[in-house]
């Protein structure tokens, strides 16, 4: 986990919290949503993760003295430091639960909280579940086309930074088995894999001796990296006569790995050259500037791929690189708040508010959200949120309430989850999404709706503004 303080935020948040401190607003309870507009890489869903790191951080949240000296320095008051030096996150957050799928325009997770917490905490809760949901979404694509072959996360190298820590949490919910990256691997508890460089096998005078020598050093996990000088000529022979001896001594090589050149057509002769010398069982495994489309294309083609190492492509979320979630102001002292737009579609929803996911009578996914007031149970209608002429019943229809209270004055409601539950329950909501919601090209639109009382409530309050403006 890597250390922040309260600091970790736009400095217009803190300048905002030393006006709502000096009006007095300290105990005045504000509302705001985290929801996004546009799914990423113009897929069907999104993967909602980055929930436990961000309760992680908020358990701990506080402004040190570094932070608090700095502060002063920018001349914030002293009576609004001496705030700060107190500083805690009490509020409360109900939200959706982390590996589940999200789709555009409901809210994901509500914050509660007085005005100051509150705002103080968005750079810090956007930075967090933008980025990792970003990143489970494009994991997740690569492995519904990967079908069921390992994902190994290569990232590290070439991510935005410290990113690459929070892009290999991200990626094992999205459905990868393991990364390169020791310290997230060391930090989380999930497995970590890494083979050898081209310098490895460049430091030495024969490719022969440097498989050797790696394969004596790691003999239950040795995977040779077959292409530095000829893949089919040298790497591949070499391997086969290392694999050879591995089998007298008892061991087993494990993999071999393509990492330039015609990766479909080498992994077809690499593994007929293989299983010609009895090495059936050994893996191929494939990297070199991998994603989604590659990954397709090479099982279309009928690669013989076991393992696909994603560097690049997966922890920058190429080509997307940010997902637009934004947190907006919905409640504050006692009144629902609402944001006007020209553009329709940026008319933000008043009031708290509770998500329903209709489901079939086996329990899978609609295809379809309800956003309605929180203390509705069963809204029976479902309106298009800008098209008047959009609408459908859902009274007869099975729901699931998706905001549940996840956190409460410094502490969580419930034990914390662990990677391998939060990627499970991934997996399992996946397979509740109907299949064309899943497409790689032209997926269905998977629709969200509000309830008729929350229409005519934002509907009443936009008539209010208008009338406050004439």
């Amino acid at each position: 986990m890597i250390d922040i303080s309260g600091t970790y935020t736009d400095q217009y948040q803190l300048s905002m919290g030393q006006v709502y401190f000096s009006k007095g607003e300290t105990e005045n309870t504000a509302v705001f949503d985290y929801f996004f507009r546009k799914l990423p890489f113009n897929g069907g869903f999104a993967v909602f993760a980055g929930l436990e790191t961000l309760l992680d951080y908020l358990e701990k949240l506080k402004f040190s003295e570094k932070d608090l000296d700095y502060l002063r320095s920018l001349e914030f008051s002293e009576d609004y430091l001496d705030y700060l030096k107190n500083f805690r996150f009490r509020g409360k957050i109900y939200s959706m639960q982390e590996g589940d799928l999200v789709f555009p325009g409901a809210p994901v997770l509500r914050v509660e909280a007085n005005i100051i917490e509150a705002q103080i905490i968005e750079t810090l809760l956007l930075n967090i579940l933008n980025f990792q949901t970003l990143i489970a979404t494009k994991a997740a694509r690569m492995a519904i086309q990967a079908k069921g072959r390992t994902l190994i996360d290569f990232g590290l190298r070439r991510a935005q930074g410290f990113g690459g820590y929070h892009a290999s949490r991200a990626a094992i919910i999205g459905g990868f088995e393991a990364t390169s990256n020791t310290r997230a691997g060391r930090d989380f508890g999930f497995p970590v894999s890494g083979t050898m460089a081209h310098s490895f096998v460049q430091s030495y005078e024969h490719e022969l001796d440097a498989f050797r020598d790696f394969a004596e050093a790691h003999p239950k996990n040795a995977i040779l990296l077959v292409d530095t000088y000829d893949t089919l000529k040298s790497g591949i022979p070499n391997a086969i006569q290392v694999g050879k001896e591995m089998e007298k001594r008892g061991d087993k090589l494990k993999g071999i790995r393509l990492d330039s050149g015609d990766l479909a057509y080498l992994a077809r002769k690499s593994r007929e050259l293989l299983d010609n010398a009895g090495l059936d069982y050994v893996k191929i495994s494939a990297s070199n500037q991998l994603d989604e489309h590659v990954i397709k294309s090479l099982l279309d083609q009928e690669a013989p791929i076991d393992i696909f190492g994603v560097g690049t492509s997966l922890v920058t979320g190429k080509p997307d690189a940010a997902l637009d979630g934004v947190y907006k102001l919905s409640f504050f002292k006692g009144k629902p708040r609402i944001k006007l737009s020209e553009t329709i579609s940026k008319v933000t929803l008043p009031h708290q508010k509770q998500v329903h996911r209709l489901l079939d009578e086996s329990g899978n996914f609609l295809g379809g959200d309800v956003v309605c007031l929180a203390n509705e149970k069963n809204p029976e209608m479902m309106y298009h949120p800008y098209d008047p002429l959009k609408f459908r019943f859902v009274g007869d229809v099975e729901k699931e309430e998706l905001l549940n209270i996840v956190f409460d004055n410094r502490t969580r409601s419930d034990k914390k989850k662990t990677i391998q539950e939060i990627k499970e329950f991934n997996k399992e909501r996946l397979a509740k999404l109907p299949p064309e919601y899943k497409r790689f090209n032209n997926p269905h639109i998977y629709k969200v709706g509000i309830s008729e009382k929350l229409r005519d409530e934002r509907n009443a309050i936009i008539e209010e503004h208008k009338n406050k403006r004439s």
